[in-house]
């Protein structure tokens, strides 16, 4: 017969592997979602190749030496926007400052990932569905700043984020604002991200909803000139809006900008839209995923409680 201490010796055992049991399944619980994978290794693989070749890489080093050794993510990229070897060759040549100055976008990298870990960590815990795809940030043509995708995933191009003048001056700010805004494009209803021709409406929406749940994560907005050329001029604004709603000519709202002059005003009418949703909703939680999830602009727009003009 086992002794009192055998009993409690094996009691105690079997509590151990209890607690670790139970403290593993807890530790996977919380790294597995929330944690996606953060590519920067095409920067530097960029870098590596423009200073071989003194900041004149020729089409064919280009090739060979990046975007063939770079990522699935870098290829992915090319592959979306039509970046190919040539074209950052010619990008290169003709806004060489552009590349020379994107370095400084790489020295935030590291702090960008931090935060955007924890960014990213927020939005699993109010929207528990979100997938979380990898992130890549690598060296494009000077377009595009950024895309996002239920099926593509995150891609950024480091030089055109950096290039921008009228978004946040606090280049670490700007990363994690772009990147969480994408990040939300990543969870929205596959049909209307990819909507090859979608109403004014609609795009408004995608891309308020994307601004609103970004600056919700990650505490701001990167485009902050959009608060600044459209005070005092939101009646005005949003009533011509409600004419151009159901257009599918974007020209005047959407995807209008440059690199030195803000456009996109569609955006701020959206995120206006979703915000005044969110302020009407008695059940938060839910208006969250309802935002995430638009599928009918219309009985959204109803639902809101918007209105050309409105005091939010």
């Amino acid at each position: 017969m086992k002794s009192t201490a055998s009993y409690l010796k094996l009691f105690t055992y079997y509590l151990v592997l209890v607690f670790c049991k139970t403290a593993g399944a807890q530790t996977a619980d919380i790294t597995k979602p929330g944690e996606p994978d953060i590519h920067t290794e095409d920067v530097s693989l960029f870098y590596k190749v423009y200073d071989v070749a003194e900041g004149h890489p020729t089409t064919e080093q280009l090739q060979s030496d990046y975007l063939d050794a770079g990522s699935d993510g870098l290829r992915t990229f090319a592959r979306l926007r039509n970046t190919t070897a040539q074209r950052i060759e010619e990008a290169i040549a003709k806004q060489p400052q552009l590349y020379a100055t994107a370095r400084h976008g790489a020295e935030v990298l590291p702090t960008v990932k931090i935060r955007l870990k924890q960014a990213l960590g927020k939005l699993r815990e109010i929207y528990p569905a979100a997938k979380f795809p990898a992130i890549t940030i690598a060296i494009g043509r000077g377009k595009p700043v950024a895309i996002g995708s239920p099926v593509s995933g995150v891609q950024i191009g480091l030089e055109a984020l950096c290039g921008i003048t009228y978004y946040d001056k606090n280049l670490e700010d700007r990363f994690v604002h772009v990147i969480a805004h994408e990040y939300v494009h990543v969870q929205q209803p596959q049909e209307m991200v990819d909507d090859p021709n979608p109403t004014v409406l609609e795009g408004s929406l995608v891309e308020g909803a994307a601004d609103f749940i970004g600056e919700f994560i990650s505490g701001g907005l990167s485009n902050i000139q959009l608060a600044v050329i459209t005070h005092g001029h939101e009646a005005e604004i949003e009533t011509s809006f409600v004419a151009d709603e159901d257009k599918r000519d974007l020209t005047s709202w959407l995807y209008n900008g440059t690199m030195d002059k803000s456009g996109d005003i569609g955006y701020w009418v959206g995120y206006r839209i979703v915000k005044s949703y969110y302020q009407h909703a008695t059940d938060k939680q839910a208006a969250i995923r309802e935002i995430i999830e638009i599928k009918d602009p219309k009985a959204f727009l109803v639902k809101s409680g918007w209105y050309p003009g409105i005091k939010l």
